[in-house]
């Protein structure tokens, strides 16, 4: 099979399961139109913090400052400012952009370890500021008043062309606004990693110095994809906590929900590949369904498995399989083109 008809049907197979999950709330149950959404909004968590460790080497365990400030963001919004949800998921990504830039200030002068230690200790003292946020409910945290998720933009249309109930044309909604998140920044990270400054921006991973002689500035381009991941997480954590409908600072800036995990299914997917997150959250999910009967048991197995995949797939399991079947999507190596005599 040739290079042309391989991308042929990669794209066409994208565009199949694209689709699939653009029908589900019309085919599905309600149940797996939740499930799929945090499937979703994960998705979208990972391939932020892969942008971050896997292609700049900013390796961030302060992720859940960002979705914790989305989703406060979000809550002033609509309590305080009397928005529409949907329009204040745009506030949540932007005071994520906004926080990020006196972080990285700080963070930035840091390295390696102390890097990560910062960027917790960043979201910490976040997370204990909002705390005191008596008008939202200070450390105790509030709810969405009653009914604004059935009010919310769209949510009529919804529910008129599907002839579901309120609540469910809200989970239709927030499910197709995670979905199309997701799909962008998918797209976008494709994109970004294609161009010149993506091309810069792995340069800097692999060698700092050599990135640096050939006229890649190391400190702006990780600044850059720094702040536009803050703001993707933003806006996921604005759209997570309008399905949650409450906010609490211990949910919201949840280091074991929105980084711990988030580096899970990264790794055992495969950091620093596009595929990877989109396989690491499949596997997460259907292990997470498997045994979450099991109380501690649950996190020990997802512990182990990430042990034997860093041990023995250090590329994660969409490396090991590229490596065994040569098969690439998405893949961001650009090919030389074929040398004409003349």
């Amino acid at each position: 099979m040739t290079t042309s008809s391989k991308i042929t049907l990669t794209r066409a197979f994208m565009a199949l399961v694209f689709v699939a999950l653009v029908c589900v709330p019309v085919i599905g149950s309600r149940a797996m139109v939740q499930d799929l959404f945090m499937v979703l909004t994960l998705l979208v968590l990972a391939l932020n913090w892969n942008m971050l460790a896997g292609f700049a080497g900013l390796v961030s365990v302060g992720q859940q400052a960002f979705v914790g400030v989305g989703a406060y963001a979000m809550f002033g919004g609509v309590i305080l400012w009397g928005w529409d949800p949907l329009p204040a998921i745009l506030l949540g990504g932007l005071a994520a952009m906004l926080l990020s830039l006196p972080i990285a200030f700080f963070t930035f002068r840091l390295n390696g370890a102390y890097f990560a230690i910062g960027t917790w200790v960043s979201a910490e003292i976040v997370r204990l500021s909002l705390a005191q946020w008596k008008a939202l409910g200070g450390g105790t945290g509030t709810s969405l008043p009653k009914g604004t998720t059935k009010d919310m933009l769209g949510v009529a249309q919804i529910k008129e062309l599907l002839g579901v109930s309120s609540s469910a044309a809200s989970d239709a909604l927030t499910y197709w606004l995670a979905l199309a998140l997701a799909t962008v920044t998918l797209l976008a990270g494709y994109l970004f990693l294609r161009s010149r400054m993506g091309l810069g921006l792995q340069a800097i991973r692999d060698n700092v110095e050599a990135a640096r002689s050939v006229g890649v500035d190391p400190l702006r381009l990780k600044a850059l994809v720094f702040v536009l991941t803050a703001f993707g997480t933003g806006l996921c954590g604005a759209l997570l906590f309008i399905q949650i409908t409450r906010v609490s600072p211990d949910a919201a800036f949840s280091v074991v929900d929105w980084t711990a995990f988030v580096i899970f299914i990264t790794v055992i997917g495969g950091i620093g590949t596009l595929p990877g997150p989109v396989v690491g959250v499949l596997v997460f999910y259907i292990l997470q369904r498997a045994l979450a009967d099991y109380g501690t048991v649950y996190l020990i197995v997802l512990g182990l498995i990430g042990i034997v995949i860093m041990l023995f797939a250090r590329k994660g399991l969409w490396g090991m399989f590229t490596e065994k079947t040569g098969i690439e999507l998405l893949p961001l190596r650009h090919r030389a083109l074929p040398r004409s005599d003349t």
